[in-house]
């Protein structure tokens, strides 16, 4: 063992050493070494450099100077290796690596070590042979090669179908191939992809940025280029190289060979034994296709166009039932003197799923405007089949002018009867914008809100009834009515639970989250409109949403106070309830709260006494009248020019008790002519 001086040529070898070892082991194709770690020398045999495919004259005793023969990858493991061995106290050490010849092949060696150490445990010397393992490894190579590209052919296939699995439109499956990840896995560096399209091909992905070649948006399928022969042939094409591309395709090779492509694989994507586009994948630094890697990408392109096709069938199917359920709603909203209206609808789902949410404006008698949000029960053409009707019986039983509780227990009944078992929350709100009085009425729905003049959003607590079609089955078709005052300015807001529900989330929680949205939001009523609708895009719902905002025109509100009329037929017991309601509601949010008692029952008596005693309707008007003191004026008309007259009341006490009530409880009376009839009228201070 040499500690310094010149190179030695030989190292002394243990006692127990073969006698003879070049020639005893390179029988057995091995070779010896013999390595001391303080000089860092290492002895070979003949029969070791021959392993090492290296001549005698090309090796200085250094380890360095095999660095040609292993390749990098190779050298790094068995330095870890014989670090390992060393530093751990272990006596010896074993591995096959790869060494590449002098003819660039690569070939299997083992090598086995002995480590010598003192005394004191410290190694000073590894002893051992290296041998040629190519036959022996042979055929496990071929396999362990073959189950590697397989494994690895499986990854790429396994996590490309991954990806494209959640896919549900044409732009998920660009998306999913086309990013960062999509594309490491195919080993590519940009993607196009076209579409068949009525004789053409639509180019859906242009490939790399700036990589798009005006002109090819859409390009007839008998044109010279790579995704048209693939779609006209239905066979792949490849192009191994820079100039087979230029060879084949000179005058598109003339506009993009700025972006220096190596190769190009373009597929066909057919489904059900029809083209229905193609895909090109585009590389650099790649010298051709093996066979096994061609294989992988038709299986892929396969995959992508199943995926691909499933998309497209989800887009239209999608489109078919959004069409459909488009058309069940209001084509259009009727223009409403005194207010600004902005409805939204949005279906959050894809396929065939659509929901039962609607809206709907009513112009109703009196100059008065309803308005509905609702929603069926169920994901289906059948909730937006029910839907349809009762969007239609509902607003029919709002024109005849009945109220809104009777038009929603109607509605329930009508929804009862229907040969479904599916349910129905709503809100309707019968508003009267000259004076800004709105009857609310609630099935199950989420309350409504309403946004303030000075930027606040309050949610209107609204006592309701049961769903309609249940309050129908279980006898309880009492829907209250909550009366409201909207000041001039002022926004209603009616939504179906889409807008405001969140996976994970409390629906109150969601309540406040949209009223601080509204809050916030723009005060054009369409962009906030829009703003809500963003929400829904944005969080991914699974639920359809329909929105619809009601403001009071504040300059066309009369500032003064407001008008209020309503037609009462004869014979129709509700409409005498209606106005009656109508009424109390009114005067309690005119603020005159006080009086509404004598107020509802003047108004009451007039009503009735036009009905008994003419023979067409009565025409109900309340009015605020300004002027050195607030009043309120109720006139009752009809179509007979006969004046009343106060008559005693008769021996049974229940008649000729009407203008006595009326002279006694208004603070002034009186009746005024009219083209056609009459009308009685009288006024009521206000505080």
């Amino acid at each position: 063992m040499c500690h310094g001086g010149p190179v030695p040529t030989a190292v002394s070898l243990p006692e127990d050493w073969p006698a003879h070892p070049d020639r005893s082991l390179s029988l057995n194709r091995m070779g010896s070494f013999d390595w001391d770690l303080v000089t860092g020398l290492m002895h070979m045999d003949s029969a070791a450099l021959d392993v090492f495919d290296t001549a005698p004259e090309e090796y200085d005793g250094r380890p360095e100077s095999l660095a040609p023969r292993v390749p990098p990858a190779e050298s790094v493991r068995l330095d870890a290796l014989v670090s390992s061995a060393l530093k751990s106290g272990v006596d010896s050490y074993g591995a096959y690596f790869r060494i590449r010849c002098h003819d660039a092949r690569l070939r299997w060696t083992h090598t086995q070590g002995r480590v010598m150490r003192g005394p004191d445990g410290r190694p000073y010397r590894i002893i051992g042979i290296v041998r040629d393992a190519t036959e022996e490894l042979s055929h496990s190579a071929e396999r362990l090669g073959l189950d590697e590209e397989r494994r690895r052919q499986t990854s790429v296939v396994e996590s490309t179908t991954a990806a494209l699995a959640h896919a549900r439109t044409v732009q998920d499956v660009i998306d999913a191939l086309g990013d960062a990840h999509g594309l490491e896995r195919l080993g590519s560096m940009g993607m196009v992809m076209g579409l068949v399209e009525a004789g053409r091909i639509h180019l859906v992905a242009e490939g790399p940025a700036g990589s798009f070649v005006p002109g090819t948006r859409y390009t007839r399928i008998d044109e010279q280029y790579p995704m048209s022969e693939v779609v006209r042939s239905l066979q792949p094409r490849f192009l191994d190289s820079a100039a087979e591309f230029a060879a084949g395709y000179p005058g598109l090779w003339a506009k993009i060979s700025s972006m220096h492509i190596s190769a190009a694989a373009y597929l066909p994507l057919i489904a059900q034994a029809r083209p229905i586009g193609a895909i090109g994948l585009l590389y650099r630094d790649k010298d051709g296709f093996t066979q096994e890697e061609r294989n992988l990408l038709v299986a892929l392109g396969s995959s992508i166009a199943q995926s691909l096709q499933r998309a497209m069938l989800l887009e239209q199917e999608h489109d078919l039932a959004e069409g459909l359920q488009q058309a069940m709603l209001p084509r259009r909203i009727p223009s409403v003197p005194g207010a600004e209206i902005a409805v939204r609808y949005r279906s959050a789902r894809m396929g065939r799923d659509i929901g039962g949410d609607w809206y709907d404006v009513i112009p109703l008698p009196g100059g008065r405007v309803g308005a509905v949000i609702g929603d069926v029960q169920g994901h289906d053409t059948h909730a937006a089949a029910v839907m349809g009707q009762l969007r239609i019986v509902l607003r029919a039983y709002a024109a005849e002018g009945h109220s809104p509780a009777t038009v929603m227990a109607r509605a329930s009944v009508f929804l009862h009867e229907l040969d479904t078992d599916r349910f129905a929350t709503c809100t309707y709100v019968e508003a009267d914008l000259s004076t800004g009085v709105l009857q609310l009425v609630r099935a199950g729905h989420i309350d409504p809100l309403m946004r303030t003049l000075d930027g606040g959003c309050e949610r209107l607590a609204l006592e309701g009834g049961m769903p309609l079609g249940l309050s129908a089955e279980f006898g309880l078709l009492e829907y209250p009515v909550t009366t409201v005052e909207m000041g001039p300015g002022e926004t209603l807001l009616l939504c179906t639970d889409g807008l405001v529900e969140q996976p994970g989330a409390d629906l109150d929680d969601g309540v406040r989250l949209l009223a601080s949205l509204v809050r916030t939001g723009p005060a054009d009523l369409s962009l906030l409109a829009d703003r809500l609708c963003e929400v829904v895009d944005d969080r991914g719902g699974d639920d359809d949403m329909a929105l619809l905002l009601l403001r009071r025109d504040a300059e066309e509100a009369q500032q003064a106070g407001g008008r209020l009329q309503q037609h009462v037929a004869p014979g129709d017991p509700e409409a005498l309830v209606s106005a009656r309601h109508m009424i109390g509601a009114v005067v309690r949010a005119w603020g005159a709260r006080d009086r509404a008692d004598e107020i509802e029952l003047i108004a009451d008596e007039l009503i009735v006494n036009a009905l008994m005693h003419t023979d067409g309707p009565a025409i109900v008007t309340l009015r605020v009248l300004s002027g050195p003191e607030r009043r309120l004026r109720v006139e009752v008309e009809d179509r007979s020019s006969a004046l009343p007259r106060r008559r005693e009341a008769g021996d049974s006490g229940v008649s000729g008790r009407g203008l006595m009530l009326v002279d006694r409880l208004a603070d002034v009376w009186g009746v005024e002519s009219r083209g056609s009839g009459k009308c009685v009228w009288c006024e009521f201070t206000m505080p």
